[in-house]
Formats: C-alpha cells, sequence, structure tokens
C-alpha cells in the first residue's frame, strides 16, 4: 500500500470548498492506501493565535474529520504538536534550505506584500510542511494547485539531502486532486469560497445552521439573464451553484440544466438549499455526537502514538545519516 500524508489547519469551521475540494477524496483515499491525516497547529502559529480558541478548533477540525467518514481504524488522525518529530526535522532541514527558494515562495510573497518586516515561521513554514510529509516517509500528498510549489521545494530538500546523506528520505509526489467542483465564493463567484472572507454568506460551513444556509444561497450572486445553464465565464454565479448543486446531488450538470430549464433562478435556489442541507445534515448529526466525548480524545491520542512510531523510525535513521545524537 501506498502512504499518504496529508494536514490541514485548525483554522475554524470547514466549508464546503475545502469539503468538496479535497476532504472528500481523503476519505476515498483511505480505501486503497495507508492514510496519515494531520491537523496542524504548528502551522497556525505563524500568525497569532488565542490559545483557548486554538485548541478548540483543532478539536473541532478533528472531530470534523471523522464526522465526514475518515475512519481512525483505516487511518491515522492526530495532532501535529503531539509528535516531537515534526519541530525536530524542520530544524534538520532548515539547515539544508536556502533563502533564496523560501523568499520565492508565493504565498509568502503574498502575505508579507507591503511590510518591512514579517514573522519568521511565515518565511519558514514550508520547510515545516516538508518536514511533515518526509517525517513519515509519505509517496502520495494530495493537494490543490496552491501548494504545488510547497511540493516541489519538499521534493528538492529530499533529494538535495539525499544527495549529501545516503538515501535519507522517500522523495513524495504531489496528487493533485481530482477534477472537480472548484467551489468559488458565493458573493463573489471570481475568488475561492475562503474561511478568511468578511462576508459571512460568501461560503457555507459544514457546521452552518440550516437557516444560515439557506440565507447564503438565495443571496448568492447570479446574472440578469434568467436562465440555468453552465458558463463559467459568462455566467460565473450559476455555473458555481451548478457545480454546488452536482457535488451534493450526485447529478451531472447536463442533467440539472435539463430539470431547470424555463424556471427560474427561485426555484432553483431553494431545491439547492434543500440539497444541500440534506447533504450536511449527516455530517453534523455525527460532529455533535463526537465533538464532547472522550472518543475523539482517545482516537487523537492513539493516532500520536501510531503516528510517533513512524516518526521515531525516521528520525533515527536522520540522525544516524547526519551524525548527530550518540548513535547508540
Amino acid at each position: 500500500m501506498k502512504r499518504v500524508f496529508s494536514g490541514v489547519q485548525p483554522t475554524g469551521n470547514i466549508h464546503i470548498g475545502n469539503y468538496l475540494g479535497a476532504i472528500r477524496q481523503f476519505v476515498e483515499l483511505q480505501e486503497e492506501n495507508e492514510c496519515i491525516y494531520c491537523i496542524v497547529d504548528m502551522h497556525s502559529i505563524t500568525v497569532p493565535q488565542d490559545p483557548k480558541e486554538l485548541r478548540q478548533h483543532t478539536l473541532d477540525v478533528a472531530a470534523l474529520y471523522l464526522a465526514v467518514g475518515i475512519d481512525p481504524k483505516k487511518s491515522i488522525v492526530f495532532v501535529q504538536s503531539d509528535v516531537p518529530g515534526h519541530a525536530e526535522l524542520s530544524w534538520v532541514l532548515t539547515c539544508n534550505s536556502y533563502t533564496g527558494e523560501l523568499s520565492r515562495m508565493t504565498q509568502f510573497k503574498d502575505k508579507s506584500k507591503g511590510k518591512e518586516s514579517a514573522p519568521a515561521g511565515l518565511f519558514t513554514y514550508p520547510i515545516l510542511m516538508a518536514a511533515d510529509i518526509l517525517l513519515y516517509d509519505a509517496d502520495i500528498v494530495p493537494v490543490g494547485n496552491d501548494q504545488k510549489q510547497h511540493i516541489e521545494l519538499c521534493r528538492d530538500i529530499a533529494i538535495r539531502v539525499n544527495n549529501k546523506y545516503k538515501k535519507t528520505f522517500v522523495v513524495p509526489d504531489g496528487r493533485f486532486l481530482k477534477a472537480g467542483a472548484r467551489i468559488m465564493a458565493l458573493d463573489d463567484p471570481s475568488k475561492k469560497m475562503s474561511k478568511s472572507a468578511e462576508n459571512i454568506h460568501s461560503r457555507i460551513s459544514l457546521l452552518d445552521e440550516p437557516s444560515k444556509i439557506k440565507k447564503s444561497i438565495m443571496r448568492a450572486t447570479t446574472d440578469s439573464e434568467g436562465s440555468i445553464r453552465f458558463d463559467p465565464e459568462n455566467k460565473p454565479g450559476v455555473s458555481n451553484l451548478l457545480n454546488i448543486y452536482s457535488a451534493f446531488s450526485g447529478k451531472e450538470i447536463p442533467d440539472i440544466e435539463k430539470e431547470y430549464e424555463g424556471c427560474g433562478y427561485g426555484d432553483f435556489k431553494k431545491d439547492l438549499v434543500e440539497v444541500t442541507t440534506q447533504a450536511l445534515a449527516p455530517i453534523k448529526e455525527r460532529f455533535n455526537e463526537i465533538r464532547q466525548s472522550d472518543e475523539l480524545i482517545q482516537i487523537l491520542k492513539d493516532g500520536a502514538q501510531r503516528a510517533n512510531a513512524i516518526a521515531e523510525k525516521t528520525m533515527k535513521r536522520v540522525k544516524e545519516n547526519f551524525g548527530l545524537g550518540l548513535g547508540v
């Protein structure tokens, strides 16, 4: 079996763009692969966090992982900071990385734009991301296209170290998530759906109340034409809603177009509210069952133990190859 690694930041409630674009595929991957799924809380502190909220969000995301169908019997689910090897390996990789390649990272350039200085963690967090992956000898890292640059850096570092210090790391392959629904903001379909957007009606989160889902969909941007057809260039708003409808209902977009031929946007949106609410109801129900339970904590503790057993073997090999420690 191939080993798959993926991590998600605990930045609050996961929205349907994250779910349909990535996390739903994580559930499929666990059927034929050895999967390691991590809540990367150490990445979150590259910007200031409220400690109490960070811990709550970490448990929220862990519970959502389980609620959408990730099975802790098939996959390892754990919190990044519970495995010391992430920070330990990150330092080793930092010493084998260059400021030039880090300064070319698009996300760092975007986040530090117009600032005289930026936190060093923002600059080096792609190295921590590489450590997350290389620590587990991962073969496959499922990512969106916006993470392609980070996977390339991870591969470059792994190859560089392997050329200097025997074969220390498995060089991972990025598996760019199969083409599917790219869910855009409901209020501005030219932008990706985002957790950080000011307008709460620009997104639908997995734990939203039915009343909030209804309000967000009914307010969603469309156009003045009035016909329900898929045309991302000329009708981005309607096309985005068709993507959501198709992803949650399992119906093909041409079939949905036929079903709503001659109908107005109001009827289409009302039905989309129902389709979305029904699809998210079992996720919310399972989340509520597990979120405050001892079961969740036990799953994460067990996951950390299993992850640590793999990480310790990697760190033993790294230390041996680099000449770190006593070697006994």
